[in-house]
């Protein structure tokens, strides 16, 4: 009988890697104005899930669950990241308002208001 899976053969998680990559961009892509970093950090997390149904069905089929539980951990702490930095943006647009963020000599003018209260 032929089949793709033979009993004793250990596969990787199909996701995992991905997974890993995932989280990675997740934390960097934070810096971006918040939104890259938190829809990597979700897929990553999406997908994380899927695999990690898998491992707990059949443990002792599937290896590279350490990379798993690396980029889901990596996708959480990028979505936070992502998360405080748009929140952080709306903060400032609030604050300071569109057309001084594009203009520098208004800017420092709204600066030096700030430091003289």
């Amino acid at each position: 009988m032929e089949g793709n899976f033979q009993s004793g053969t250990v596969q990787k998680l199909p996701n995992a890697t991905a997974v890993l990559i995932l989280g990675i961009i997740s934390i960097l892509g934070c810096c971006c104005y918040g939104l890259p970093g938190l829809i990597a950090g979700i897929i990553g997390l999406i997908l994380s899930k899927k695999d990690n149904q898998l491992y707990k069905n059949n443990p002792s089929m599937y290896s590279g669950y350490d990379n798993l539980k690396a980029g889901k951990i990596m996708s959480i702490i990028g979505i936070a990241l992502s998360i405080l930095f748009i929140i952080y943006l709306i903060v400032v647009i609030s604050i300071f308002g569109l057309e001084t963020l594009s203009d520098p000599d208004l800017m420092q003018e709204k600066l030096r208001e700030l430091q003289n209260r």
